[in-house]
Parts: structure tokens; C-alpha cells; sequence
């Protein structure tokens, strides 16, 4: 086989405006199990949006956005569902700037031939494969922008508004969540921002300019949330897996105390995620348990043991259609760092 029979179909991200997931929701209300969890997730989150006072922090962990639910979040952006983005470097990079830049993610099988997929540069994530070559042009494309900036520690949230701009002018995708956010001041945050495509981009970045280069700043990033943490009267966690998102954005409860500041914990949270709670893992940790350390209060919180591409759709696709987003005050927090 070549590499044109695996590179075959597109992965098609799902259009939460094409359909109404709201007589589901409704139904789901009066049921159990994660039926019922589903439905109480798509309440909070429309609580999240009624309130005027509130800061949403959209989470993203894992691959859902190669799976075809890149869509759902540049349309939480745009329909004003997400003040705050904090994501894996991977799904900002390696799967969303990716798409932007023209490339794709194709269906593929977890039983495909691995050693065959590596002779062909094909990489796969279970049954989804990406061209190798192609991450490596996203790769340069990084370090592209990283060689127009000026040398000196940048947070990933600065560093990835310049991606969004970079995108303004050469996008071949319009519609990606990294551009949507930059027009419209939401700042993305990426913690373990090397830990993607956009770590081999800056590692060739400071190869080729050993004296004078940029770097990411994580400890700036921490800083920087936690001062939007600390401006917001009240916030609101939406979380698709978990890992170091999840607990970057609840951390900040306990920096802005370190700090010195008086904050509230985030009134309302919800988590999608398929981890276990018994090994301790943070992916698996409930919210209640996040209550101990003094970040997520337990009136309106809801996990939901699901895997995200199955009930996400439908919850945010429940969220547009209630419509509760219309005239909701953007946050633009991008502008306080300006």
C-alpha cells in the first residue's frame, strides 16, 4: 500500500449550528447514568453564560480536536461560550494551526500496520493518521514566526497570538480556534507549550540562533492567568479531559492566595473524561476532590464519564441553540496584557 491509500478520508469536524441537540438535552434530563450527567453539564454551562460576572475557562486535554470536534471549539469562541482558552500544546498546534496552515486529518484503524505507517511517515493517533511531512512544514511555520519576533521570554499566550495573527494573512482555513480567538481578544494559554509540534519549531529557532533567540516562559503564563483569575469576580471551568490544563486553570486559586489576593473558588466546573478516579491520577480527580485543595467549589459542579467527542456535540450544540450566549459582554482579557 501507499501512502495515498491510507491518506484517503478526511476527518469532517462536526457543526453543533447544523443540528438542535436541544430535545435530547431535555430528555436526558429525566434520565440516569450519563444521560443524566450530560444534561446537567449542558445547565451549568448555560449557568456559566447567564452570568454576567463570570470568566469561562475552556479546558482542552487529549485528541478530540483531530477527531472532529475542531469546529466546536472556535464556535464556543465565536458565540462567546469561552473567555479563556488553556489547552495542550498538541491540540492548539499539531491539530488545530495544523488544519489552518491547509493540511488534514484523515480516518484511519487502530489495527493498521504501525511499522508500515512509520515507513510512510504517517503518524497515528488510535484511528486517525496525519502526514509526518506535513506536521514538519507546521513545524517550520513555527519557527517562521518565532524568527520574526523579538529575542526574549515570551508567555505561550503572546506567543500564540502571533500565531493568530500569522493567520489573518495566510490561512488557508479561516475558521481555525487559534484565529477566531486572536480576533476576538480570547487569549490562549498552553502550558506545556514545547510539548508539540511547536516544540521542534523552537528547538530549531534557538539551534539557528544560538545568541539571540526567544523563549516560552510558563512560570509569565502562570502569572498572566492568575491575573485574569484574580480580576474575575467570578469563573467557571469547562473541561475536556483533564492533565495539566485542569489543573493549570485551578491552580490559580491557590496563586492568587500565594500572591497575596483575596479570590473566590471557581463557582462552576464541569469535566468530560473517560480516566479513573482509583490511581490518583489528576485526569481522573473529581471536583469534589479539587474542593480540598481549595479550588473548585461543589454547588455547581458536574463530571461526566464520557468519551468528549460523544457527548460534547451535543451539549454545546443545546448551549447555541438556548441562545443564552446573545448578548453576553465579551471579556476580551487578551486586551489587559497589552
Amino acid at each position: 500500500m501507499e501512502k495515498n491509500d491510507f491518506l484517503k478520508e478526511h476527518i469532517k469536524h462536526i457543526d453543533i449550528k447544523s443540528f438542535d441537540s436541544t430535545p435530547i438535552i431535555e430528555a436526558m434530563k429525566d434520565m440516569s447514568f450519563t444521560a443524566g450527567d450530560t444534561a446537567r453539564a449542558a445547565q451549568i454551562l448555560n449557568q456559566m453564560i447567564t452570568d454576567d460576572q463570570c470568566t469561562i475557562i475552556l479546558c482542552i486535554a487529549g485528541s478530540t480536536s483531530a477527531a472532529g470536534c475542531m469546529q466546536v471549539y472556535a464556535d464556543m469562541v465565536r458565540y462567546n461560550m469561552v473567555d479563556v482558552v488553556v489547552s495542550t500544546g498538541a491540540a492548539i498546534v499539531d491539530m488545530d494551526f495544523f488544519e489552518a496552515l491547509g493540511f488534514n486529518h484523515y480516518k484511519g484503524s487502530p489495527s493498521a500496520d504501525d511499522k508500515k505507517l512509520r515507513q510512510l511517515y504517517i503518524d497515528r493517533i488510535y484511528d486517525t493518521f496525519i502526514d509526518e511531512k506535513q506536521l514538519q512544514v507546521c513545524d517550520n511555520t513555527i519557527k517562521e514566526i518565532a524568527g520574526s519576533l523579538a529575542p526574549r521570554p515570551y508567555s505561550s499566550r503572546e506567543f500564540i497570538s502571533q500565531m493568530g495573527k500569522y493567520l489573518v494573512e495566510n490561512a488557508e482555513k479561516p475558521d481555525s480556534l487559534v484565529q477566531t480567538a486572536y480576533e476576538n481578544d480570547v487569549p490562549i494559554f498552553c502550558p506545556a507549550f514545547s510539548d508539540s509540534s511547536a516544540g521542534f519549531g523552537l528547538v530549531l529557532h534557538q539551534a539557528e540562533n544560538e545568541q539571540s533567540h526567544l523563549s516560552i516562559d510558563s512560570v509569565k503564563d502562570f502569572r498572566e492567568l492568575t491575573e485574569i483569575k484574580i480580576k474575575s469576580p467570578v469563573s467557571g471551568l469547562f473541561m475536556i479531559g483533564g492533565g495539566v490544563p485542569k489543573n493549570f486553570a485551578q491552580d490559580t486559586v491557590i496563586c492568587a492566595e500565594v500572591l497575596g489576593k483575596t479570590t473566590e473558588m471557581h463557582k462552576y466546573a464541569v469535566q468530560i473524561t473517560v480516566a479513573d478516579v482509583r490511581d490518583g491520577a489528576l485526569s481522573g480527580s473529581t471536583l469534589k476532590e479539587a474542593s480540598s485543595w481549595g479550588k473548585v467549589d461543589t454547588v455547581y459542579e458536574q463530571m461526566v464519564y464520557a468519551e468528549a467527542t460523544s457527548v460534547l456535540p451535543l451539549i454545546i450544540s443545546y448551549v447555541y441553540h438556548i441562545r443564552r450566549w446573545e448578548g453576553r459582554c465579551q471579556r476580551k482579557w487578551s486586551k489587559i496584557f497589552d
